[in-house]
């Protein structure tokens, strides 16, 4: 009789402290959405979009410093290269960027998390690391909203995935975070990327870009729960729907479709790095703030950033990559 109840408060007290050890581990899609804070990404986007980046021109040595604050980030939170070890740079030569004067060599930066069950099918989530750097006076284009906003979202996003890596609810298909370069100057990072792809475009998902998505566009002042989205059933139905679904389920954003047009006159579509995916015939969704009084100016500074709003936006396309990573199969290209 002793050694029963022995053993059964032996069980008990250890069955106890295997609860408090469970205690507070995040262990749902939105734990791990809310890992990404308003002070997260304000404190790294202050960084990022400070003066001692210099505005990030393509090829640059502001440049050049932006991309090692990112490749330092992964590093620092352990989230592994593509190319594994500490390189984490995709280098583009200087012949690559045509049509500019002084050209200079350049890099993407890309961290990877490899799937857990379908390791060769890929996720790309997306933004752009350069600006248009400083006027001839030295004045800089910090460029808050252009793209360090989306840049230091996807640097969120994946120490979020990176957590629930550890956790052991690492995601389904593999997710490359790709920070491309010369955008500003004709898409060229992004271009680079799929005629020198790391991972078979054949087996790439989807592209989740994201450029701008730190400020209110002015005519909707009156409504600042908003998000465009631009290119979602392009290519893929099925795209969009998750997506719907996974707004109305979790985030509540209203997503507004009204550049959602290839003739659409500002063609919004053409003009961010989503579209090199879309050439290869790989669904996307483009994230946008739309433009504002800012847009390309020395005005584009952190301090206008919505942070609140900002914090929504990435949870959403988080959730967004988190749902096309652990579905049962992929999302089917259905349009060309």
């Amino acid at each position: 009789m002793k050694i029963f109840l022995y053993l059964f408060l032996s069980s008990l007290i250890l069955g106890c402290n295997s609860t408090k050890e469970s205690v507070g581990e995040p262990k749902s899609n939105l734990d791990y959405a809310n890992t990404i804070t308003v002070e997260n990404l304000k404190k790294q986007l202050y960084v990022y979009a400070g003066d001692e980046m210099e505005g990030r021109m393509t090829g640059t040595e502001g440049q050049h410093r932006a991309a090692e604050y990112i490749r330092d980030f992964y590093i620092d939170h352990k989230i592994p290269s593509a190319f594994g070890g500490d390189n984490y740079f995709q280098k583009i030569p200087a012949s690559y960027f045509k049509g500019r004067t002084n050209n200079q060599p350049s890099e993407n930066v890309l961290a990877y998390i490899k799937g857990s069950e379908k390791p060769d099918e890929l996720i790309v989530i997306s933004a752009h690391l350069d600006h248009v750097g400083m006027d001839k006076d030295g004045n800089i284009f910090n460029g808050a909203d252009d793209d360090s906003s989306g840049t230091v979202a996807l640097m969120e996003m994946a120490q979020a995935f990176q957590q629930a890596v550890k956790d052991g609810n690492g995601p389904k298909r593999s997710i490359l975070f790709l920070h491309v370069t010369g955008e500003e100057i004709g898409l060229f990072g992004s271009a680079y990327y799929v005629e020198h792809p790391v991972f078979p475009l054949k087996n790439t998902v989807c592209n989740l870009n994201i450029d701008m998505i730190g400020r209110i566009d002015p005519d909707k002042k009156d409504n600042p729960n908003y998000l465009y989205l631009i290119g979602s059933s392009m290519l893929s139905q099925e795209l969009h729907d998750v997506s719907e679904q996974v707004n109305d389920k979790y985030i509540h954003l209203d997503l507004d479709y009204k550049f959602d047009d290839p003739d659409d006159p500002n063609r919004f579509y053409y003009r961010s790095d989503h579209y090199n995916f879309a050439k290869n015939n790989i669904p996307v969704i483009f994230y946008f703030n739309g433009v504002h009084e800012d847009y390309h100016k020395m005005t584009d500074t952190p301090d206008k950033i919505e942070y609140d709003l900002m914090a929504k936006r990435t949870k959403l396309i988080f959730l967004t990559a988190w749902e096309l990573a652990n579905r049962d199969n992929r999302i089917m290209v259905d349009k060309k």
